[in-house]
Order: structure tokens, then C-alpha cells, then sequence
């Protein structure tokens, strides 16, 4: 259950549909969405392509971590969409763990990712072979995002709808 005081974060592989799971979320539960992607691109008046394209993945994941931050520090309980590879860093990790956030780790098996992000230009980490990136980052992310989830929700086969429901269940 989901209490009345504690952010709700989403965390999951890129495709895995976090943005719009958490938008429909977000409404339900009458909160404020924060989706990190979309600040990140906000703030910095450029696509994440750009941002990796001009400045490298290092400089992302910063922005990313203080996004988090500052989503998780606010008194108002939020939904974050957080990025893709949020997981990646210890300092992430440790802020999601001692937040008393609620994490919910949208799960997909990486076929299904592939289909989702075909033709989505706007993922530069799987220009070259995005199936055999998103395997490989499935098997780099997979204990990490089992590490930080109080609750998994598989997406594969379900509607949107369905996985709100499972969410809020």
C-alpha cells in the first residue's frame, strides 16, 4: 500500500513505459509527477540525445542524480519517474533506500524493450544494436534494481491499465 506521506518512485529500463505508467499514476492518486527525463531536458533547453551527444553519458548521469535528489527531498509526496540508469550510481541507490520512498521496479524481459523502443530516436545508448544493448544492460541493472525495489511489477503482455492497477494494488 501506498501511504498518504511517501513519494512513489518508478524505476525500470528505458521502454519499460515508467513516464507514462507514472503519469496515470500521478493522476489517480491526485500527486505531482516528477519525470526526470523531462526536468533534465527542461532545465538543460536540450534533448538527453544532446546532452549525451555534446557533454557524454557522465555528465547525464548527474543531472540525473540531482534531479533525483531534489525530487526526493521535497515535503510533497511526489511520483518520480526516474531515468533509466538512476540505478547505476551507489549514491542513488543509498538516497532511494534511506528516502522512505515506495520503489516500484517495472520489469520487461529486453524482447519486449526492443519492440517498445524501435524507431525511438531519442535513446542514444542503443543507436549501434539496441536488442543486444538492452540485454546487457538487463543483466548489469537487474540486481541493482532488485536491490532498490520494495515491490516488482511485470509489464510484458499487460495494458497500461493493468499495470496501474498492479501499482496501486
Amino acid at each position: 500500500m501506498i501511504r498518504a506521506d511517501e513519494h512513489l518512485v518508478f524505476v525500470g529500463m528505458m521502454g519499460v513505459g515508467k513516464s507514462t505508467v507514472a503519469r496515470v499514476v500521478a493522476d489517480r492518486l491526485d500527486r505531482r509527477l516528477v519525470d526526470s527525463d523531462s526536468v533534465i531536458e527542461r532545465r538543460e533547453g536540450r534533448t538527453v540525445r544532446d546532452i549525451f551527444a555534446q557533454d557524454g553519458e557522465a555528465a547525464f548521469r548527474a543531472l540525473e542524480t540531482e534531479v533525483l535528489l531534489e525530487a526526493l527531498a521535497s515535503a510533497e509526496p511526489l511520483v518520480i519517474a526516474a531515468a533509466g540508469g538512476v540505478v547505476l550510481s551507489e549514491r542513488n541507490r543509498a538516497a532511494l533506500k534511506d528516502s522512505g520512498a515506495k520503489v516500484v521496479w517495472l520489469c520487461a524481459d529486453p524482447a519486449t524493450l526492443v519492440e517498445r523502443v524501435r524507431g525511438g530516436g531519442h535513446r542514444p545508448l542503443l543507436d549501434e544494436d539496441p536488442a543486444g544493448t538492452l540485454q546487457r544492460m538487463f543483466r548489469e541493472r537487474e540486481a541493482l534494481y532488485r536491490d532498490v525495489a520494495d515491490a516488482i511489477v511485470l509489464v510484458d503482455n499487460r495494458s497500461v491499465s493493468e499495470v496501474v492497477e498492479a501499482v496501486l494494488r
